[in-house]
């Protein structure tokens, strides 16, 4: 292939860095290589009009040790440390590299100067004199000398662990490199180069998730370990700190922070005893506004040899607790108890829907003509299908993991005590996701300002 002149490589460079064209499509229509092109602008960048008149030339050993070395050090690719010492063409330096890691660095000394096709092992061996056997024995008693103390640093580093990590290797590595060759000693270590300075660079950085770690430990806390990865990094936002939700799921896991698991929910059916309700919500448990869409049942806690039972009204629209009942039996009282501080709360007629299973309290007649009477339409789920009632049932599996599984509790007045505690937190505080971050509460005020 011909060589290209300078106004040809002007051009291309112009229409990379000036007319934005692509790599590919000028490489193309030039047409020549890729890495021709990544190489012309690279060098207009770094030594401008001079860098694409370079040349090829004659270079000494002790500049081409110095550019591998330095490659190495800095962990640069052959491209990159062509371009940064004004080489022009790049393999050049991937066949110093390959005589450097294969010979060693004096073998570069050598007059190399030849065009061969091919690159004999030979050329680099030493004449079989005595001189040379005094050399090869001597190179084998610093190599012993190597690996000797080499494995005495581990008898300080690893004599309690049983085993070598490799950090420990590398660690070991950074101490003796400057007595021996660095090769020698990724050698040995069956360590690969590139994982020696990923090492270096990791030990040489400071743990940047401190603080981050801190903030984590302490929302977890507050919050009495209810929080999970995505509700934490939501509140970590919110105090300022920008992290991604997969790193904190990381530095939970880490931190060995977990939520509780969910667990079943008590079951209130007792077969057909009034009118069933049609399903008027069918599954669409998403509201425009509030006291559009609510849901209730009943939950079952066993506690001191004993059983509560709550009531809610949960509003669809942002998840708020409108309403509810504590009681020691799942009487109709407590369900009518719980309606009647719900009405409270809205004025008549008001096109809303509450929507239950087809628990007995709800088939009776005094509650569905107290719905009636407040035009209140009645839905009802069908029956054995707890996912019609899902957002009910997931209120009901939260309350039960970050309250009852989560917290011992002193005695069954104390319990209750936390219960309606959590209940006031769930509405003010509980931040969720799917409300940007914001408590129900805070979420419905924040939306009747926009409205």
């Amino acid at each position: 292939m011909s060589k290209h002149t300078l106004e040809v490589k002007l051009k291309v460079v112009n229409d990379v860095l000036e007319k934005g064209m692509s790599v590919n499509s000028v490489a193309k229509s030039l047409p020549t290589a890729k890495v021709v092109v990544q190489r012309w602008v690279a060098l207009y960048e770094k030594f401008g009009v001079e860098g694409l008149s370079m040349k090829s030339g004659t270079y000494t050993g002790d500049f081409k040790v110095h550019v591998i070395e330095y490659i190495h050090k800095n962990n640069l690719s052959l491209f990159q440390g062509a371009v940064h010492f004004g080489i022009p063409n790049g393999s050049t330096v991937g066949v110093w590299e390959r005589i450097y890691l294969e010979y060693g660095p004096e073998a570069l000394y050598r007059d190399n100067r030849g065009r061969k096709a091919k690159m004999k092992k030979d050329k680099f061996k030493k004449p079989n004199t005595d001189n040379s056997q005094n050399e090869d024995l001597i190179a084998e008693v610093q190599r012993l000398r190597m690996e000797n103390e080499y494995l005495k640093k581990f008898e300080c580093l690893s004599s309690s662990q049983g085993k070598i990590s490799e950090k420990d290797k590398v660690v070991v590595i950074r101490e003796l490199r400057h007595k021996y060759k660095l090769a020698d000693l990724l050698e040995i270590a069956n360590i690969p180069r590139s994982t020696f300075y990923y090492r270096i660079k990791s030990m040489e950085k400071s743990d940047k998730y401190d603080v981050v770690k801190s903030c984590i430990v302490q929302i977890f806390h507050e919050n009495k370990g209810r929080y999970g990865y995505r509700r934490i990094t939501l509140e970590l936002h919110n105090r300022g700190y920008i992290v991604n939700h997969k790193t904190v799921q990381r530095l939970m896991k880490q931190l060995c922070l977990k939520c509780m698991v969910r667990i079943k929910k008590y079951r209130s059916y007792r077969g057909k005893i009034g009118k069933i309700a049609p399903n008027l919500l069918s599954r669409n448990f998403k509201a425009n506004r509030p006291n559009e869409k609510w849901v209730t049942d009943v939950t079952e806690f066993a506690v001191f040899g004993k059983k509560l039972y709550l009531s809610p009204i949960l509003d669809l629209y942002n998840g708020e607790i409108i309403s509810y009942n504590l009681s020691e039996r799942p009487t109709f009282h407590q369900t009518v108890d719980m309606l009647k501080k719900a009405f409270e709360k809205i004025p008549d007629d008001i096109e809303l829907i509450l929507h239950s299973d087809q628990g007995w309290q709800y088939q009776m007649n005094k509650y569905q003509k107290m719905l009636k009477e407040k035009g209140i339409k009645q839905s009802m789920s069908r029956k054995g299908n707890c996912l019609d009632n899902s957002v009910m049932e997931n209120f009901f599996g939260l309350l039960k993991t970050e309250l009852l599984y989560l917290q011992e509790f002193e005695s069954i007045d104390h319990f209750i005590e936390e219960l309606v505690s959590y209940i006031d937190y769930y509405n003010n505080n509980r931040i969720k996701i799917k409300l940007k971050g914001l408590s129900p509460v805070q979420y419905r005020i924040q939306s009747l300002k926009i409205a």
